[in-house]
């Protein structure tokens, strides 16, 4: 067989029923034309020309309308031909817009290309010339199963005489990547077997050969098949660029901050690469272009002192920014740049410095400036100028680069003759102007006073820092604080000494004026101030001129204190229905980072009625868990500083009752059975026996002996012991005068006895005492007239509002004491003095509790021999017959009677 040299074609009307229902109605199906659509027409077309139809049964609730006036569609989906149409030899395009489920209008290009064979009137089909090359196929990326999908016919005019069979090969075929496509051999059907990636192969370009079956000759010519891959949107835009940005600060609104890019690997110059550029947040401070991407400042408040640095959260989103655009999010950090609009403050309102005449050049003052502004920049670095006070050039300062602190130099002697005290004026500014405020440099005053000292030793420095951690342990090494013979230079023969050292934390080498701890370092002492500890120095050249110097501590804080509880009892006011609460605020006498913000919790033995909130860094709210009633309750609870060092306290807590937020005390009244009375008897019935018979024992041993009186005999001093602190009254004293003695029956000049004192007391110590005074006059006054007892003297005038007592010449004023009508014999007798008692106690008994206590509970402090102020009780106009000397004197007797009743 000779080979024939023949045209490759592939068949119009296939052309259309395959590619153009194939591609178009694959998405029909979803209503979705988004690829492109190629039909073979011929060169002239004629009004009414069907192109193709599209299935409305799957989009009817959907209008497709065309691009160009000269085709359109029909309510069936037919495209054809409005009017007379032309098709140039490179083909003719319009486009189908339809809206997609999403609202979103989508749009489809139809390609239109001259056909190689056209139908003439006749209706013959006649050969004519044609394309080497068939029109490109196309296929979409990402195909969604199922697989393998028809993409095309491939055709040769040779298949009219021969029986063949068709090959293809290339990339995709039997190239990387393999088995992407295949060919039906008998047909020529194009299959495409897997979805593909138009970003890593956006089209394919292969051969496809024609074969007899019989000889397996070729009976055309290679084709070459070229496939193009529709892009779909499958990829995220991403950032490509920078996102660390920095601006001024109180930059003015439209500044420029910087720009975001980003790309997007999708087809180039589609929607599917159209990035629309958005701020998610920082919006009161920036903007961005939507466009270009360019962030600009839309706020003159951005100040670095505050905040120097702002995140924004920047979004990019293809398809011009449609809710169905892929998006990505990136956080744009934007720095703020200093500028110089803080002056450097100083850290005091003025200095005052001692200065010696004759000094050399030293280091006269360390001055410490704070600049808010960034560090280590000619915004921050500061410059100091003295501007008044230094006409003869004494002086001159300078920065420490450091420390950003002036250092105030001594650069000439001082004259003290010639001027004792100069005021100079110190400025600070900044290297940089300032701009952006209205404040302006700072001055302090600095006050030099001149002494006048004959060339003593000289410190090396005015003053001298040291840093120390507090409870640093006895005899560390500090340093050396050593000074000099201003004339010399030398060391030798200086003594050093300590001038002021208010803890003694600081021990001193005479010789060598080392630096030694000598008791514990406390932080937290008051005799440190903002963590300085000032000890003044003197040294001592042997000629005993002196040199002052100072050293400052720099006290470090250390953790040696936990959190406190006040030990002051809490207070909570109780409420029906409501649970009640108190604050319990802790100190701790360390600083930060070693006392708050506090950790509270209740401790393992609490009994559940009690919570603990957190308030704030110092303090925290125990809450009752349940309705408590009116009592005290201890609560413990655990408090720990920011180190976690803390232990368990007791807070205690007082539920009750209030009234203008305070406890209302209790009203409890006592009532006492019978038992209860003659318990409380039984003691002091036990007492009054124990007295007489000791007082029997005294007068029996010798009943015919006299009791001598010493002097100033007067009477006897009983001594009751009270049941409870705070019950003991003192009353009025009953005074006996020095020269009062009884008859032969009953003598008691050698009692021994002197002035005494009778202590009265409420309920049961009064009657216990009024019988015991009783016994006592029975011991006293032998004889049956001398005796008396309470009967007789009950037919006295009224009480009160001094009131007269008929036959005993006494009368009684308003505060119940007892005074004499007139000067007789009968006052200078024990009887008087039992009648006044007996009298005073007869009316006592007979008042109401109020009345009782106001009247005898007088209680004086003696205030000892010699007392100007005398007696400022009631019966204070008996005159200065007070005197309790004679109970130094009392005699023997007397004395065993008080030992044995004072017994307990």
């Amino acid at each position: 067989m000779s080979y024939i040299k023949r045209k490759w074609f592939i068949t119009p009307g296939f052309v259309i029923n395959i590619c153009l229902f194939s591609h178009l109605f694959s998405y029909v199906e979803s209503c979705s034309f988004q690829r492109s659509l190629q039909v073979s027409v011929p060169h002239t077309i004629a009004a009414g020309y069907v192109l193709s139809k599209v299935d409305m049964d799957r989009c009817k609730t959907f209008d497709i309308s065309s691009s160009d006036p000269d085709f359109t569609v029909q309510a069936d989906g037919t495209i054809i031909t409005s009017h007379k149409a032309t098709v140039p030899a490179n083909g003719r395009i319009f486009s189908l817009r339809y809206p997609d489920p999403s609202g979103q209008m989508a749009v489809m290009d139809v390609y239109l290309v001259r056909s190689t064979n056209e139908v003439e009137n006749d209706g013959v089909l006649r050969r004519s010339k044609r394309r080497w090359s068939p029109i490109p196929f196309n296929i979409i990326e990402n195909d969604v199963q199922p697989f393998p999908k028809d993409v095309d016919l491939v055709g040769s005019d040779s298949a009219a005489m021969y029986s063949v069979y068709y090959t293809i090969s290339g990339p995709g075929v039997d190239e990387h990547p393999r088995g992407l496509f295949s060919v039906d051999r008998n047909s020529g059907l194009l299959r495409v077997h897997q979805p593909v990636d138009r970003e890593e192969f956006p089209k394919f370009t292969f051969q496809a050969n024609v074969f007899d079956r019989l000889t397996n000759v070729q009976t055309d010519l290679p084709l070459p098949i070229t496939v193009n891959v529709d892009d779909v949107n499958d990829n995220k835009p991403t950032f490509t660029g920078s996102l660390q940005f920095s601006v001024l600060e109180q930059s003015k609104p439209g500044v420029v901050v910087g720009q975001i890019t980003a790309t997007d690997r999708d087809q180039e110059g589609s929607d599917h690469t159209k990035i629309r550029y958005s701020l998610k947040s920082a919006n009161d401070l920036f903007s961005i272009n939507p466009e270009t991407g360019v962030i600009s400042t839309v706020s003159s408040d951005l100040n670095r002192e505050v905040k120097d640095t702002h995140l924004a959260i920047v979004e990019i989103r293809d398809m011009g920014g449609a809710p169905n655009g892929l998006f990505s999010t990136g956080t744009a950090t934007i720095t703020l740049g200093d500028v110089n609009n803080n002056p450097p403050t100083f850290t005091k309102s003025s200095y005052t410095l001692d200065v010696m005449e004759n000094l050399e050049q030293r280091l006269l003052l360390r001055i410490p400036v704070e600049d808010k502004d960034l560090v280590n920049t000619p915004n921050w670095n500061s410059e100091f100028v003295i501007t008044k006070g230094n006409e003869n050039g004494n002086f001159k300062i300078e920065r420490d680069p450091k420390t950003n602190e002036g250092l105030l130099y001594l650069t000439k002697p001082l004259d003290y003759e010639a001027a004792k005290n100069l005021k100079l004026e110190v400025m600070a500014k900044n290297q940089a102007d300032l701009t952006g405020t209205t404040e302006s440099w700072l001055s302090i005053p600095v006050d030099v006073n001149v002494g006048n000292e004959d060339e003593g030793p000289e410190f090396s420095a005015p003053t001298m820092r040291i840093s120390v951690k507090e409870n640093t342990s006895n005899g560390t090494l500090l340093g050396t604080y050593a000074a000099s013979d201003p004339e010399t230079k030398s060391s030798a023969g200086i003594k050093y000494y300590k001038v002021v050292d208010p803890g003694s934390w600081i021990s001193v080498d005479e010789n060598s004026g080392q630096l030694k701890v000598a008791n514990t370092i406390d932080r937290e002492s008051n005799y440190v101030q903002g963590g300085l500890y000032n000890v003044t120095m003197k040294a001592v050249d042997a000629s005993g001129k002196t040199g002052s110097g100072m050293v400052i501590l720099e006290v470090v804080d250390m953790n040696d204190h936990t959190p406190e509880l006040p030990s002051a009892q809490m207070v909570v006011c109780e409420k029906s229905g409501e649970l009640g609460s108190t604050l319990a605020v802790a100190e701790d006498k360390d600083g930060p980072p070693y006392s708050s913000p506090f950790s509270f919790q209740l401790g393992a033995k609490n009994d559940g009625k009690w919570a603990v909130k957190r308030f704030n860094d110092t303090a925290a709210t125990l809450v009752q868990t349940r309705e408590l009633s009116t009592g005290i309750y201890e609560v413990p609870l655990v408090v720990k500083d920011l180190q976690g060092m803390g232990e368990e306290q007791t807070v205690t807590i007082r539920v009750c009752r209030c009234r203008s937020g305070a406890c209302v005390a209790q009203q409890k009244s006592t009532t006492l059975g019978g038992w209860a009375i003659l318990a409380m008897l039984l003691p002091l019935a036990l007492l009054t026996l124990l007295c007489v018979v000791l007082a029997l024992v005294c007068v029996t041993k010798d009943e015919n002996k006299q009791m001598d009186d010493m002097g100033n005999s007067g009477g006897v001093l009983l001594k009751s012991n009270t049941e409870a602190p705070g019950d003991q009254l003192d009353s009025n004293l009953i005074i006996v005068p020095a020269s009062a003695t009884a008859d032969s029956k009953g003598s008691m000049a050698d009692a021994g006895f002197r002035d005494s004192k009778i202590s009265l007391a409420k309920g049961g110590v009064l009657n216990a005492q009024q019988n015991l005074l009783h016994q006592s006059s029975g011991l006293l006054f032998n004889d049956s007239h001398n005796s008396f007892s309470p009967s007789q003297y009950n037919g006295g005038g009224q009480y009160g509002g001094g009131q007269f007592f008929a036959g005993d010449n006494l009368a009684m004023d308003n505060t119940g004491c007892f005074h004499q009508l007139t000067d007789s014999a009968a006052n200078h007798t024990w009887q008087t003095n039992g009648r006044l008692l007996q009298k005073k106690l007869t009316y006592l008994g007979t008042m109401e509790e109020e009345r009782y206590a106001d009247d005898i509970l007088h209680a004086y402090g003696f205030e000892g021999v010699g007392s100007q102020a005398g007696s400022v009780g009631c019966c204070s106009d008996q005159g200065n017959q007070d005197n309790l000397d004679f109970l130094n004197t009392l005699g023997p007797k007397f004395q065993t009677l008080a030992e044995a009743c004072t017994k307990k």
